[in-house]
């Protein structure tokens, strides 16, 4: 396949397909068909093929959607991103985010990418061809910024242009860690959050920091890092599995999230073990069916419905308005105390 010459363009003015084409010295028409996935692109080459998405990304290529479809530029349309559909913690902000796009006339559709970089980035493509005015992130990581405004629910990535919605996980590990130090807890095990969730990075510092403060020490010994894409409680069962066959030296197990917690509970009981007259344990996220395991889980409540509700206004202010992205709205976390944690009292497994 000859290539042309390519073309300088101005980055300033808005880019076409008729000048993205001649920036990179190829065809309209063989650009179009790499950039929708047309049939006739499996005869182009995979080279190729990477040097038009690269000139797509550089030049910030926007696929006239409204100029074929709608007179009306407005699509009251918005993407929402999400790892999974249905889980304990995306349900609820999606909830949060939904009762305020319906409130305001939109209209959402959601994807879901199971961790998958390269399906991130399809969906992006896919939703802007489609008209969305913008992008709900929720717990997604994104290597770089969509060509929309964009609102990330549990961001931790400082892009151009989008608004990371973020908790406070400095104060939710000193409340948590706190909260047991006052029981008498001195020896505390902790189920790591997996590295492909947007908080485990950000949460285990934070457990960290608040460690060394609080004057708590917590060895390698006495932490399990999750490590598989699981969101039923048998994550949680097997790695406090894991944690007791490391270590029976704990008398409290600070959980990732709720998921995890609720398994945490049944390993220990599996093991002779009652919660919390021999361990606490105490989890993260306070999910709907926390207040009502058995006994009712203490966790650190994150108002994940309320994060959801903000992050929506605050894209459709970006939309409605042309407000300027804010780099990070934090979250302040409460503790709400309930019966699966309670004083120390020694024992032995």
């Amino acid at each position: 396949m000859a290539e042309k010459k390519p073309k300088q363009v101005n980055t300033t003015d808005k880019v076409t397909l008729k000048t993205l084409a001649a920036h990179i010295g190829l065809t309209p028409g063989t650009v179009s068909a790499v950039l929708i996935e047309s049939p006739a692109s499996k005869a182009i080459p995979a080279r190729t093929k990477d040097r038009i998405w690269a000139a797509a990304r550089e030049l910030k290529y926007r696929p006239n959607f409204f100029a074929r479809n709608l007179r009306n530029r407005k699509t009251y349309t918005i993407g929402v991103i999400a790892q999974e559909i249905g889980d304990a913690y995306g349900s609820v902000v999606i909830s949060g985010l939904e009762r305020y796009l319906r409130s305001h006339n939109y209209f959402f559709m959601t994807v879901a990418h199971h961790h998958d970089p390269e399906m991130i980035e399809k969906y992006v493509r896919m939703l802007v061809e489609r008209g969305v005015e913008g992008f709900l992130a929720v717990d997604t990581f994104l290597d770089e910024a969509p060509p929309v405004p964009t609102v990330a629910i549990a961001g931790h990535r400082k892009l151009d242009g989008v608004t990371n919605v973020v908790l406070d996980h400095g104060h939710a590990a000193k409340i948590a860690l706190l909260h047991l130090i006052e029981l008498g807890h001195s020896k505390i095990g902790v189920l790591r959050g997996q590295p492909f969730s947007a908080d485990s990075k950000d949460r285990w510092t934070a457990i960290q920091s608040a460690s060394k403060r609080l004057g708590l020490d917590i060895p390698p010994e006495r932490v399990v890092a999750m490590d598989r894409d699981d969101p039923s409680p048998q994550m949680g069962y097997e790695f406090t599995k894991r944690l007791m066959a490391q270590s029976q030296d704990f008398s409290a197990i600070f959980a990732y999230n709720d998921i995890a917690a609720i398994g945490a509970i049944h390993a220990l009981r599996e093991s002779g073990l009652r919660v919390p007259e021999d361990v606490s344990v105490l989890g993260f996220d306070d999910i709907r069916e926390a207040a009502f395991q058995s006994p009712p889980l203490t966790t650190v409540c994150q108002p994940m419905q309320i994060m959801g509700e903000i992050a929506a206004q605050t894209l459709i202010d970006r939309i409605d308005n042309g407000l300027n992205a804010i780099p990070e709205i934090k979250i302040k976390p409460e503790l709400v105390i309930r019966q699966s944690t309670a004083r120390y009292s020694a024992r032995s497994f």
